[in-house]
């Protein structure tokens, strides 16, 4: 069973509703600081929390600005906090199609909704006539003769009555009514269908820097506020609860502390637990494959109140690398002292959920708010591995600032998360309508992936900007499904952010001994930053291809007027592109072919008449030429031949030089 939807609010900063789609995987929430994504993984949390601590507070939760007038509603009207819509798996229809003979579809939906009151309303929807013509045809003859046009399980009991019966009739009605008794729905089988699933939905973990393991932790203190936790659940603070954690690991209860006689018993688990810790560990953890975890119990009067009562429990760390020597874990790197805590947390956390459904392997839904922030970048990428492994088992929603925690090849797996003036926290998968500061770790992180992909590809063709590499990636793709000339697998496109960063680029790239192409603008006269490049023969007069030589199919290679890639587009579309990204700015008024300024570069024309018509589409001026192209990838609409045939000549040209 998979989560597929979340409606949230309105909730804290989400003042209206907004509807999130869930991967089925992995789904990532990237957006600045108070940008709302802690809020909304504490919005999943409290709908259904799998460690029963979390629950929606009217006063805590409900937007401050609609506060006072919604609790004159809340006790008779309690508001819709949660909408989540999950969808069950081909094994699950099966099973329930079996158990109760229904005829659910494959992709079956159901969607729960929690109010703020804590309580919740189920929308499900499950024909009950299939499972009524199978209790009908078990029953005698003279009972189907009652019966015909029966549309519900409920209407049968008082249908029946007076009807002589056989034995086998009575035990089957029995039962019925038995199952009728027990419904709270007027529907039995949907009643029936939910509590099957209600005891399988998948519940949230959430996990945070606040729930970080200490260095020690005093035993008998422990235990009193687990006692006291009963009726005041405050006593136990986050450190409280991952010292629990590790304990339930190594299959220790407090009281076995008081205990006489019981030390080896517990140090021979405690020991266990160490070196399960240091295997789970070492299998993600690459930053330093030389340490161990050290896990004792120990007294010890002379420390300070409370460790100077009874036994306390030490987690230290050995070093093997300098001779195993040990530290406390407190004085370990921050992204050790996270990784190490998560891992502890979960697989407790996991086996005791497991242990009270009796369900097997329950299914979880991981929430974790900025995991490994203190990581190193290259740490970061061993935990993108970790949370991949998790995946396979369980849903993982995370929040991030970090580009290294971002799949670069996965960018469909990002949610972005905005705090907008006057509207509150708005969420959506619409990366080209984003604000820059929201997308700037998508930004570094296609930038580091391309960087790291300079040094890999032996074949480069540097291009100007962005939208070139969308527009030549996007288009060779077109190119390559119908059978005609794209460019090679091997050629890696590198944009360099403009002419003047060629040079650095060539002279950077060219010291690895790749081979290198450009692909430029071309402004009507010979680029003079190119041409000393070909005087000092760091890169030959060939390898310097321009959008103008491919602009005429009857002149290829030929050089005439200024050009842009955009130029190779026929004007008509391109136009309909740009008009189609500022429609909201635009308006009723979109450009026509007829409203451009003269001249020979599209993008040069549009710029021109938008300033002459004082048309005003950002703030900066002119027009964003990367946010076209993302809406021509995000919305890809036929390209006429002639454009085809322009990039396949291109490419050709390219592929040549490699």
């Amino acid at each position: 069973m998979k989560l597929i939807s979340a409606k949230v609010g309105p909730f804290k900063s989400i003042n209206e509703p907004q509807e999130v789609s869930i991967n089925d995987a992995v789904t990532v929430l990237v957006g600045m600081n108070e940008a709302g994504k802690t809020i909304f993984l504490q919005a999943l949390e409290k709908s259904n929390d799998a460690l029963g601590y979390a629950a929606f507070d009217a006063v805590d939760d409900y937007p401050r600005k609609d506060l006072a007038g919604y609790l004159k509603q809340h006790k008779e009207k309690p508001a819709e906090v949660t909408t989540l819509t999950y969808r069950l798996d081909d094994a699950e229809v099966a099973a329930l199609n079996e158990q109760f003979n229904t005829k659910l579809s494959k992709g079956f939906q159901f969607a729960v909704t929690h109010l703020y009151d804590n309580t919740r309303t189920v929308s499900i929807s499950v024909e009950e006539q299939p499972a009524v013509q199978v209790f009908i045809k078990s029953l005698s003859s003279d009972a189907r003769s009652k019966l015909k046009g029966v549309s519900s399980l409920q209407e049968i009991p008082a249908l029946l009555e007076g009807v002589s019966l056989t034995n086998e009739d009575k035990e089957s009605l029995e039962a019925l009514k038995l199952r009728i008794g027990k419904t709270k729905w007027s529907s039995v089988i949907q009643y029936e269908v939910w509590q099957w699933l209600s005891q399988r939905t998948p519940k949230f973990l959430y996990f945070s820097d606040y729930d970080l393991h200490p260095s020690k932790i005093n035993l008998p203190d422990l235990g009193q506020r687990v006692t006291q936790a009963k009726t005041d659940p405050k006593q136990l603070q986050p450190h409280h609860r991952a010292v629990l954690a590790l304990l339930r690991m190594a299959d220790i209860s407090i009281e076995d502390f008081t205990k006489t006689g019981g030390y080896e018993p517990l140090k021979a688990k405690i020991e266990g637990v160490s070196i399960n810790l240091t295997d789970q560990i070492m299998e993600f953890w690459k930053q330093n494959e030389d340490l161990e975890v050290e896990v004792d119990i120990k007294s010890d009067p002379e420390d300070q109140p409370p460790f100077n009562n009874g036994v306390n429990l030490y987690l230290r760390i050995k070093n093997r690398r300098h001779r195993g020597v040990s530290t406390p874990f407190a004085q370990r790197s921050r992204g050790f002292i996270w990784f190490f805590s998560f891992l502890v947390w979960f697989d407790s956390v996991q086996h005791q959920i497991d242990a009270s459904t009796k369900l097997g392997q329950h299914p979880l839904i991981l929430l974790l708010d900025e995991p490994g922030l203190a990581l190193h970048a290259l740490a970061q990428a061993d935990f993108l591995n970790y949370i991949d492994e998790l995946a396979a088992k369980h849903q993982v929603l995370y929040t991030t600032h970090s580009p290294f925690m971002v799949h670069t090849d996965r960018l469909r797996d990002v949610r972005v998360v905005e705090d907008q003036l006057k509207v509150g926290t708005v969420i959506t998968a619409e990366v080209n309508k984003s604000d820059p500061r929201t997308i700037f770790p998508l930004q570094a992180a296609l930038g580091w992936t391309i960087a790291q992909n300079l040094f890999i590809s032996a074949r480069n063709l540097l291009v100007e900007g962005p939208a070139d590499l969308i527009y030549l990636k996007a288009i060779s793709t077109i190119l390559e499904s119908q059978g005609k000339e794209h460019l090679r697998h091997d050629v890696t496109i590198v944009p360099v952010g403009g002419l003047d960063k060629v040079v650095t680029f060539i002279a950077l790239l060219g010291a690895n001994k790749l081979k290198l192409a450009v692909f430029h603008d071309y402004r009507g006269t010979p680029d003079q930053k190119l041409r000393e490049l070909v005087r000092q023969k760091l890169i030959a007069d060939k390898m310097l291809l321009n959008a103008s030589q491919f602009r005429d199919l009857k002149k290829i290679g030929e050089t005439k007027q200024a050009s842009d890639t955009e130029d190779l587009f026929t004007e008509d579309w391109y136009l309909d592109q740009f008009n189609a990204t500022y429609a909201k700015e635009l308006g009723k008024k979109p450009l026509k072919a007829a409203d451009l300024e003269p001249g020979d570069r599209i993008v040069d024309r549009i710029e021109r008449t938008l300033k002459s018509k004082s048309i005003q589409v950002r703030p900066s001026g002119g027009f964003n030429h990367y946010r076209v192209a993302s809406h021509f990838v995000s919305n890809p609409t036929s390209l006429d031949s002639d454009s085809l045939d322009r990039f396949a000549a291109l490419f050709k040209a390219a592929n040549d030089l490699f």
